[in-house]
């Protein structure tokens, strides 16, 4: 039944407006997906690690983003 209607407002929308739609569902699919991947839906730490190859401490990047601002 709800695919019925999502059907029925989808033809109703103007050529670029099912292409915005289009590419949100895919977007929303792709989010959903890397969820089900990682097992949980808290937080991804993908990032992690990113800094290893620094020879700087914490304690001395914080020196340093306190000089750049």
């Amino acid at each position: 039944m709800e695919a019925d209607i999502l059907i029925h407002k989808f033809q109703d929308l103007p050529k670029s407006a099912k292409k915005e739609l289009l590419d949100f569902l895919d977007f929303l699919s792709s989010k959903y997906e890397m969820k089900k991947k990682e097992g949980n839906e808290c937080f991804s730490f993908d990032w992690s690690g990113g800094l290893k190859d620094l020879d700087d401490t914490s304690v001395g990047l914080q020196h340093k983003a306190n000089q750049w601002r």
